[in-house]
């Protein structure tokens, strides 16, 4: 979240190199760096969990120079280098985002092969409630404020997503492969509406816990019951969107030998996304907004829903 005001050389920028991005001391290194806001420390945290290889300020991008001298730079917070991609969090007042949101649009017009993303405040604590973290320590339950998709939507777009799945598939037998537990309902309404002999099977993996010292990365606490080993697998998920979470899954099926592995999502949420995973099939595409409902939860509450809603709080607004 460092970045070098108007007028202050930036530390590990050379003056002298043109307007290529400059290294600085190396990746990763064994203790953590200390970040400069509570807010860096626990998304680090988090991509430890999903085993998301993630270095701290790497780079510095010369923005303004004067006389030869650079007088303006910007060091994004994070880089993922399986996903060659910057992150950047911005947590604070707003006069802070309209500050940064002008240094990436600099450095999108002198930077345009750099993949970097700004992690707004809402953003941000989205991504804790997403993995079961309250950063607002609220007891209060948030009402469902409308409704994104309804019942009958739901039926309709899950018989076309199975009609086309019986089409691209036949002649095999699919194995659909879900993640416990908010992917339930999607799977049973899927597996009913594919016209295909199928084997269905199921994983369950830890959540994140920031008080469970001995359990720091994601592990498969329910495995595979079936052998995949050249079979035809489709991956049916309930909302992606980071993809970080996918991304390790799918690493953890590739290593049993599928034929090969498809994804089928009912909701895409790609402007949270961080990793590049490709979908095949998707049944809506959903703004950032919190989605509960037809097996998506908001901390266990709204799961029984028949459709799917949106809530909203104070903080998450």
């Amino acid at each position: 979240m460092q970045d070098t005001e108007s007028g202050v050389g930036a530390a590990g920028v050379a003056p002298e190199v043109g307007d290529a991005p400059v290294e600085l001391p190396p990746p990763r290194p064994a203790v953590d760096p200390p970040f400069a806001h509570p807010s860096e420390a626990q998304f680090a945290r988090l991509l430890d969990f999903y085993g998301v290889q993630w270095q701290y300020e790497p780079r510095s991008f010369p923005l303004r120079r004067e006389g030869g001298r650079v007088v303006e730079a910007f060091t994004p917070d994070f880089y993922l280098p399986a996903f060659d991609l910057y992150v950047e969090l911005t947590t604070l007042r707003q006069s802070l985002v309209t500050y940064k949101n002008r240094k990436l649009r600099l450095l999108r017009e002198h930077f345009p092969e750099i993949n970097i993303k700004l992690l707004y405040r809402r953003d941000y604590l989205r991504l804790l409630e997403r993995f079961g973290i309250d950063p607002r320590h609220s007891t209060v339950l948030p009402p469902v404020a409308r409704v994104l998709v309804s019942q009958a939507e739901l039926q309709r777009r899950v018989a076309e997503l199975g009609a086309a799945i019986t089409r691209d598939f036949a002649g095999s037998r699919p194995v659909l492969v879900g993640v416990l537990r908010g992917v339930v309902c999607f799977m049973a309404d899927l597996m009913r509406a594919i016209e295909l002999p199928i084997t269905v099977d199921f994983l369950a993996i830890s959540s994140y816990d920031e008080h469970d010292e001995q359990h720091e990365r994601l592990r498969f606490t329910k495995d595979l019951d079936e052998d995949i080993r050249g079979q035809r697998v489709i991956v049916v998920e309930d909302v992606v969107d980071t993809g970080i979470s996918l991304h390790r899954l799918l690493q953890y099926l590739e290593a049993r030998g599928p034929e090969d592995i498809s994804v089928c999502a009912l909701l895409d949420k790609r402007a949270r996304r961080l990793a590049n995973v490709a979908l095949d099939y998707v049944g809506f595409e959903i703004a950032d907004e919190f989605a509960v409902g037809y097996g998506l939860d908001y901390r266990q509450e709204f799961r029984n829903l028949p459709y799917i809603g949106v809530v909203r709080s104070e903080g998450m607004t």
